[in-house]
């Protein structure tokens, strides 16, 4: 039975290869695919700066898409000689847009020493990626190097991020690194565009992110965003929720209530769920896990939110929180325009929030 790729895998094979790079160990191929952009892109985008210094890159190095090119056309490309230097350099992005990638194999089979070919192929369906079966993929993993960037799981961003925060020579808050994820998801791309951002932005003596810096530089207000909300529904501070409520009401595009609603069913979903758990711990003998397992079993993506709930989670109990979960589907079919009598975004919000704080 194969081995299940794991994130963590992905990030120590990707640090060994930056490595590789920055040492100046250079391999003739790189097949670099798979889910995750951000490993993918980093990594091309390493090489294309140090092989060549800036004034060989212009005899030297080529970059091709694969919508606008094909596999004879590369071929011939990795086949001509660098003129006046070491390398010659040959980057292919958006390899998965390349009809007939395989015949690429007439290369890959036997790659020439003065050239580094760089294929980047981002898998068009997540877990949907290149043919591992082909003469292309066999011939890479052969004479070169092949990368699989997988993307993390919620439960595995916080330490990725917070090594990524350190290799920019920063440190961040458990409340700074929760509004950061809130507001940019889980594309890791965007994560590492702002953490750049705060450390070219923040003085040397703040070498700290709070969330105070979250809101001077990234432009989200630390008091209005759906991560607070979800805070003070969870500590059923209902004048707090409702002054959020009505900042996202006189702002609809920048807090969509679709999106409102989808993180507070998140929030109700790990209530449940922690209840749970601590139910069979009471009724069952059987032992909480420890809080990495506990962000994984209840889907909690940062360790500040998992203590959060686990401080609070005494206030709802199961059966007021399934009739909560019921509330949310309703009212994320009339944020969708079904039967909603005619109310916008904002309105819809301010009832449904008043109906989870009355609800018993």
């Amino acid at each position: 039975m194969a081995k299940t790729a794991k994130f963590v895998d992905c990030v120590a094979e990707y640090s060994a290869i930056m490595s590789d790079i920055s040492a100046r160990r250079f391999q003739p191929i790189y097949l670099l695919t798979g889910d995750e952009g951000f490993f993918i892109d980093a990594i091309c985008d390493a090489l294309a700066e140090t092989i060549l210094n800036e004034a060989e890159r212009a005899f030297n190095q080529v970059t091709v898409y694969g919508l606008d090119t094909d596999a004879g056309a590369v071929v011939n490309l990795c086949r001509q000689m660098p003129m006046m230097g070491s390398y010659q350099v040959v980057i292919v992005r958006e390899a998965q847009q390349m009809s007939k990638l395989d015949a690429l194999q007439h290369y890959t089979s036997s790659p020439q020493p003065t050239t580094i070919l760089v294929v980047c192929y981002k898998n068009k369906e997540q877990g949907r990626g290149i043919d591992k079966r082909t003469s292309f993929y066999k011939s890479c993993q052969k004479n070169g190097v092949v990368f699989e960037s997988l993307r993390p799981r919620d439960y595995e961003v916080d330490a990725w991020l917070n090594n990524y925060v350190a290799s920019c020579g920063l440190k961040i808050t458990a409340k700074a690194l929760a509004m950061l994820k809130e507001h940019v998801g889980m594309d890791l791309s965007r994560m590492a565009q702002e953490v750049k951002k705060l450390s070219v932005s923040l003085p040397e003596s703040e070498r700290t992110v709070t969330d105070s810096h979250i809101e001077q530089y990234i432009g989200l207000s630390k008091e209005f965003n759906n991560f607070e909300l979800n805070d003070a529904v969870l500590k059923q501070d209902m004048a707090r929720a409702m002054r959020i409520a009505d900042h996202f009401a006189h702002n609809p595009k920048s807090y969509p209530i679709t999106l409102t609603i989808n993180v507070l069913f998140g929030l109700f979903q790990q209530l449940f769920l922690l209840n749970y758990l601590m139910w069979q711990q009471r009724r069952k003998g059987i032992p909480m896990p420890n809080d990495t397992e506990l962000m994984r079993e209840i889907r909690v993506n940062n360790l500040f939110a998992l203590r959060e709930i686990k401080a609070n989670v005494g206030r709802w109990d199961n059966r007021r929180v399934f009739g909560i979960l019921g509330l949310l589907r309703e009212y994320d079919a009339k944020s969708k325009g079904i039967d909603s009598g005619g109310l916008d975004g904002g309105e819809l919000l301010k009832e449904l929030l008043l109906k989870i704080f009355t609800s018993h």
